[in-house]
């Protein structure tokens, strides 16, 4: 439009009176665009040709907003659906990772890849987006524009362009770099929130506020020094390219000024303008290149944090052609069993045992001695390092992970309970359960009466971890949602060790409810609670040192399980 505008405006307009014949050309389009504005300036004059120029200029680019808007309106789903699907993705690799990952990983960097990586990965992928689908297509359309105008001067500009790309590309290779530094930081942070939050009571029992309100501000302070340099390259990026832009354009209004001014030369004045101001269009699209390369840089270092999780390793899963259990018929055999943390520091060691269906086996030893590791070994929170556990005669690593952990019930000395309502706390892994199955399941574990007192009953809200309910109360839902589960193997880890005498007895109640009919393996620091058991398992050091009645080790003189009697007495 800038060319014929300007032919008017200079009275250099030569009329086309005569319509040109159709043909897939250039030529047709600009002769037919031509013979219309030459009729008008013939009819009307030159003031309602110019009009003319300027209503279509104005018609043009409100088609152009309007297909940017509507790209952008359909990117919007690509874009919110892409970070929804990734952090979906995540989270069920989370849910699936064995508990040794969680060992090695800071719960607070695991939040900030959840969070504030995947929204990072989210304005890069608006930026890879426009790069790869929007800008290209202009560019395209502007650079084929520019040849059909002036072949030597756009060959010319395609030759000085990259010097740009070159120098942007140099500053942003040290983001990617300084945003993975960054984004690890801001992990440590959440972490440091995390366990300030958890252990506050602690914190503020030892007025350490200070203390750790310096260990926070350290590791803050050293955030903001990246994020700093990060923002001042990424602000960089505008300036530079603008910068860089005028320089390519000032050398091209030197080289084109040649071209018109040199007699040999067809280009003229008013080509040459257009040809500026279609050049002046492909510098917005190409700035657009450099701050998506920030954005993608950025997001890139996002993406290699988020991938260590997806990436991740998980040994704990099911075998080729695992078979399904339902039922459990006969006995457990630990064979030969060894296990370890880490290479060379045995926690384990050649442990056999059988535990035969309907019994109560009860592992006690001091801490560390590898009661809790024993017992996670069997719904294959671990797998052994060496030997094997057979549940009916069959290595439960040929089982069906889903249905082994199916046929056992777990209740921990921590009780792990949910921000959610009691009754989907004890219904808690099961589908379709009514109301009366849960109180029934309630009742049994010396819940009911609480439970009742409730502002909403059993649809009342227990905060945080059940931070709204006593220790006693916590640990009866736990026994309840075991009780609902019926599970016929029942592992039982230090359930009433936190609790006070009168909380103990009535959970000892509901545990003895619980453990009616099944096989349980009990572990225990107050040795009072297992003196029923069939068969206790003394642990020291990773293997069996002593096994036997109550009756029948308390007799052994120097044995390991009469001093804990007798310390216990004490």
């Amino acid at each position: 439009m800038v060319i014929p505008f300007l032919n008017i405006l200079f009275d250099k307009q030569a009329p086309i009176l005569q319509k040109p014949t159709f043909s897939l050309s250039t030529e047709w389009v600009t002769s037919s665009f031509n013979y219309y504005l030459s009729s008008i300036i013939v009819q009307e004059g030159k003031l309602p040709a110019l009009l003319f120029v300027c209503i279509i200029v104005i018609i043009v680019f409100f088609l152009k907003n309007l297909f940017r808007y509507g790209a952008l309106h359909f990117m919007a789903g690509i874009r919110s659906g892409v970070v929804r699907d990734i952090r979906a993705n995540v989270f069920h690799k989370l849910l699936h990772l064995p508990i040794s990952y969680f060992t090695k990983e800071r719960k607070g960097d695991i939040t900030a890849r959840l969070t504030t990586d995947i929204q990072q990965i989210e304005w890069s992928i608006m930026s890879f987006l426009e790069v790869t689908f929007r800008e290209p297509i202009t560019i395209i359309i502007y650079l084929g524009s520019m040849l059909l105008i002036s072949p030597q001067l756009t060959l010319f500009v395609l030759l000085v362009l990259p010097i740009t790309g070159f120098i942007i590309g140099k500053i942003g290779k040290t983001l990617k770099k300084k945003s993975l530094q960054a984004q690890s930081k801001l992990g440590f942070i959440m972490t440091i929130i995390e366990e300030s939050i958890t252990g506050l009571r602690a914190i503020q029992g030892f007025n350490a506020e200070a203390q750790q309100f310096n260990r926070f501000n350290h590791i803050n302070q050293e955030h903001y020094q990246l994020l700093k340099s990060m923002q001042r390259r990424n602000d960089l990026s505008s300036p530079l390219s603008e910068f860089l832009s005028i320089c390519i354009v000032a050398i091209v209004l030197y080289f084109g000024g040649r071209l018109v001014l040199s007699d040999t030369s067809s280009l003229q004045a008013e080509t040459f303008i257009a040809f500026m101001v279609i050049f002046s269009q492909i510098l917005s699209p190409a700035k657009s290149f450099s701050n998506a390369f920030y954005h993608i840089q950025k997001g890139i270092a996002s993406v290699e944090r988020v991938a260590t999780i997806l990436d991740a390793p998980n040994p704990i899963k099911d075998t080729p052609n695992a078979q399904t259990i339902n039922t459990f018929q006969h006995q457990i055999q630990f064979k030969d069993v060894h296990f370890s943390y880490t290479p060379d520091i045995p926690t384990l060691s050649n442990v056999n045992l059988t535990i035969t269906k309907g019994n109560i086996i009860a592992l006690v030893g001091a801490s560390g001695a590898g009661k809790s590791t024993l017992a996670d070994l069997l719904p294959r929170f671990y797998d052994v390092t060496q030997g094997q556990i057979l549940l009916d005669g069959q290595d439960i690593r040929q089982y069906k992970l889903h249905d082994l952990r199916q046929l056992m019930g777990i209740v921990t000395q921590q009780a792990l309970l949910f921000n959610d309502t009691i009754f989907n706390n004890i219904a808690f892994g099961l589908e379709e359960v009514t109301e009366e199955e849960v109180i029934k399941a309630a009742k049994i574990a010396n819940a009911h009466e609480f439970i009742s007192q409730q502002e909403h009953g059993y649809h009342t809200n227990i905060g945080d971890g059940g931070c709204k309910l006593s220790g006693g109360e916590r640990q009866r839902l736990t026994i309840a949602r075991a009780i609902l589960q019926n599970p016929p193997i029942l592992i039982l880890d230090e359930a009433t060790s936190s609790l006070d005498a009168a909380s103990e007895n009535l959970v000892q109640e509901a545990l003895l409810q619980l453990m009616k009919n099944r096989t349980s393996i009990v572990i225990a620091h107050r040795l009072s609670t297992i003196q029923s058991a069939h068969e206790i398992i003394v642990l020291d050091k990773g293997k069996i040192v002593e096994r036997g009645t109550h009756q029948s080790l308390v007799k052994q003189q120097g044995g390991v399980y009469k001093k804990l009697v007798e310390l216990q007495a004490l």
